[in-house]
């Protein structure tokens, strides 16, 4: 019997008294009263159980930082085996503000017919910079049909990794001499708006409607993890983008879609199989579970995500 057990033995078991019990007995009893304790010795901080939940209906609306994501949600949800999830369209304009989407016009719209259909469960958007009234306008129009909506935002990374570069938009964008002391800086004030622009939107709702993707602050952590060299297959932060603007990888595209899928369905994503587009990923396996790992702590760590740990 190793030490720990042995010491918790001693613990809750110090008024046995075996007076005339045979001594093989008395072994069976120590033995059981040992086993009592096991399940709590043997449980493994890394065992996720995924209970099964009801799938839901989700339709989104967003720009090229956003629309992919329903392709990866919905693949995760089949591997967690969410029955019943249902992806109802995407609405995508490219660099769009959220109010753009409420203003398209009645032909070409598809998130408002959707909304009042009232099929719509979860409604997903992105928006750029905030304040944006389409959130609201869209919130509203989407509990008219359907009290129970719910609605995320996405907090995304900083496009050029810069606030003001967003009206220069510079030709080249140094991202791999950034520290993360840098990023975390630059995004501070946009993380900050997007978190008081929903609480404020709730508070006039006069309840939880509306819920944020915390993708932002995962993205950063996986930039950290590159920094000190712990992301299999990428040597350089700036292999995680396709552009100086900061279109995503498929490695933020994953994660991107592991916050979705954990504020979504409050489900912890850790341990779920390699998404396929990962497979050709340097140790795919490792990738994914670290990818998972991130996503995980991004949403449990933030106040406005809906979920704890």
């Amino acid at each position: 019997m190793h030490a720990p057990a042995q010491l918790l033995l001693r613990m809750n078991t110090p008024s046995i008294r075996y007076p005339s019990t045979p001594v093989f007995l008395r072994r069976i009893a120590t033995i059981v009263a040992a086993c009592l304790f096991i399940p709590i010795i043997s449980i493994h901080a890394d065992e996720t159980p995924h209970t099964p939940v009801a799938g839901l209906r989700v339709f989104s609306a967003g720009h090229s930082f956003h629309v992919w994501m329903q392709g990866g949600l919905t693949e995760i949800a089949r591997n967690a085996k969410i029955a019943g999830h249902e992806p109802l369209g995407v609405q995508g304009i490219g660099g769009s503000q959220v109010i753009q989407h409420w203003n398209l016009p009645d032909e070409k719209n598809t998130v408002k017919p959707a909304l009042i259909t009232g099929k719509v469960q979860v409604l997903t958007l992105s928006p750029i910079y905030l304040p944006d009234e389409g959130i609201e306008k869209l919130t509203k129009l989407g509990l008219e049909h359907n009290p129970e909506i719910r609605v995320t935002v996405q907090e995304f990374w900083l496009p050029y990794d810069d606030v003001a570069s967003w009206k220069t938009r510079p030709k080249e964008v140094d991202r791999d001499s950034k520290t993360i002391e840098e990023l975390r800086k630059a995004h501070a004030d946009y993380f900050k708006s997007m978190d008081e622009h929903v609480a404020a939107l709730n508070k006039q709702f006069g309840k939880t409607v509306i819920s944020v993707v915390p993708v932002g602050q995962a993205v950063l952590a996986l930039r950290e993890k590159v920094i000190k060299g712990e992301v299999p297959g990428v040597k350089k932060q700036s292999e995680l983008f396709t552009d100086p603007v900061g279109h995503p990888q498929n490695h933020i595209k994953a994660l991107a879609d592991y916050c979705h899928f954990a504020v979504i369905y409050r489900t912890n994503p850790v341990g779920l199989p390699v998404l396929s587009f990962l497979t050709k990923q340097p140790e795919a396996e490792k990738l994914n579970r670290l990818l998972q790992e991130l996503a995980w702590d991004a949403v449990t760590s933030h106040p406005l995500s809906g979920v704890k740990k």
